[in-house]
């Protein structure tokens, strides 16, 4: 579904934030992308939407060139992905519910996007959303009256009202507590499995990395210096993306570990 050539993302200021990528992902994995901070851990999964341009390269979405895309084509493409933020970006002085029907706000005639009245359809389809994340008994509370795990599923369902093909998650439980963070990442546990949406995270919390994905993406200076299932990760492969201490080369059931 997802398959990055030889992309490079050079910013103005002359950083390398992406070298030389090479990946694919395929539809229903759920992947998390480890590293260190500046890595290039959330300039990777930015570039899948075009949050990032990339400099060269090719990035491919189900055949979609995605560097390729102009103007509408951008937002029609970007309709298919969702992108989950660790800052939530919910407007907090109004309803759970109204946070959730923003997603339908872009396909919104005129009229419907000045009076802000929302179809039936659009209610019913948002209210599900967030009974997939467990908290429709919130529908009609404040967003500023929840925590903040609570806050973090009203912008995973949202996401989801868009009923994407990829979801992203930038830092999704950074600004999380332990036991709230749990409860997110079994929440994308279960969308990745029962919904069978792509979940692409960007993580720091190594051990919910492990415990949740099934495949793991090391970067190191912009480069991919890892990329295998979960089990194949070690503390020496983990001491290889975050120190650079050993190069091992070796395959793990026939995929390439270490890159």
């Amino acid at each position: 579904m997802i398959e990055f050539i030889h992309v490079e993302k050079i910013y103005s200021n002359k950083v390398k934030a992406l070298q030389d990528v090479n990946v694919k992902i395929d539809k229903g994995e759920f992947v998390a992308v480890i590293g260190l901070s500046g890595a290039g851990k959330s300039t990777l999964i930015r570039c899948i939407n075009r949050m990032h341009d990339i400099t060269s390269g090719k990035l491919i979405v189900d055949g979609v060139e995605v560097n390729t895309l102009k103007g509408k084509q951008i937002r029609t493409f970007r309709k298919r992905i969702g992108m989950i933020f660790q800052s939530f970006n919910l407007v907090t002085r109004t309803s759970v519910l109204k946070n959730v029907l923003v997603s339908f706000v872009p396909d919104l005639p005129f009229w419907r996007k000045v009076t802000g009245i929302f179809s039936k359809e659009h209610k019913i389809e948002a209210l599900t959303a967030l009974d997939q994340v467990g908290i429709l008994d919130k529908a009609y509370v404040r967003v500023d009256q929840l925590s903040g795990g609570q806050q973090q599923r009203v912008a995973l369902a949202r996401t989801l009202a868009q009923q994407p093909d990829i979801i992203l998650a930038d830092e999704p439980i950074a600004s999380l507590d332990p036991v709230t963070a749990k409860q997110v990442m079994d929440d994308f546990q279960r969308i990745n499995e029962e919904l069978k949406i792509s979940v692409i995270m960007n993580i720091h919390h190594v051990e919910m990395a492990l415990q949740y994905a099934e495949r793991i993406i090391g970067v190191r200076d912009g480069k991919i210096v890892f990329d295998g299932k979960t089990e194949a990760v070690t503390q020496e492969v983990l001491d290889y993306i975050y120190k650079g201490e050993r190069e091992v080369q070796q395959a793990v059931e026939g995929e390439q570990a270490y890159v």
